[in-house]
């Protein structure tokens, strides 16, 4: 599939107003209707949309504590990072799950409703291999800019040089 000026207006469009109507969409984009929920649906086909989400002010909605882990493995076999990458699909808390290439293996994301919680995910994940598993835990104190959706205008056009 092509990704061309309209279909890119309208992955921009949709990551940051996943609710717009279809014909508010089609009026931003330049399309019919028809035409602007057709190229949807294929980019839904394609898998270049994946899921609408809405995106929570969980500070209002509850009690929560948000902690960046940055885990070691010992053992760098292919079996030890699979175990522990699929124990963090098994823990709902673990909402964001990295892994990495330099000084540790995996960064997670974590949001659990207090520390105690964290603490035993903590420990569920130090126990998957004993003595093998190293988390350095960040706890953070404030989110200066949220995630809000992937610069695309900067990754999908040609190369710009950045502003100092």
């Amino acid at each position: 599939m092509t990704l061309d000026r309209i279909n890119r207006k309208i992955l921009s469009v949709l990551q940051q107003s996943a609710r717009i109507t279809n014909q508010d969409l089609a009026d931003r984009v330049g399309l019919s209707p028809s035409s602007c929920l057709n190229r949807v649906k294929k980019l839904e086909e394609e898998g270049l949309i994946d899921a609408y989400m809405a995106v929570l002010d969980l500070p209002s909605l509850c009690r929560s504590v948000t902690v960046i882990a940055t885990v070691s493995l010992k053992d760098q076999s292919t079996e030890a990072f699979k175990l522990f990458r699929n124990a963090t699909d098994d823990i709902p808390e673990v909402v964001e799950c990295y892994t990495v290439s330099g000084a540790f293996d995996f960064f997670l994301r974590i949001i659990a409703p207090d520390m105690q919680r964290y603490n035993a995910i903590n420990d569920r994940l130090l126990d998957l291999l004993p003595g093998q598993v190293n988390i350095s835990s960040h706890v953070v104190l404030e989110t200066g800019k949220p995630f809000k959706g992937y610069p695309l205008a900067q990754l999908l056009d040609e190369i710009k040089p950045v502003k100092a």
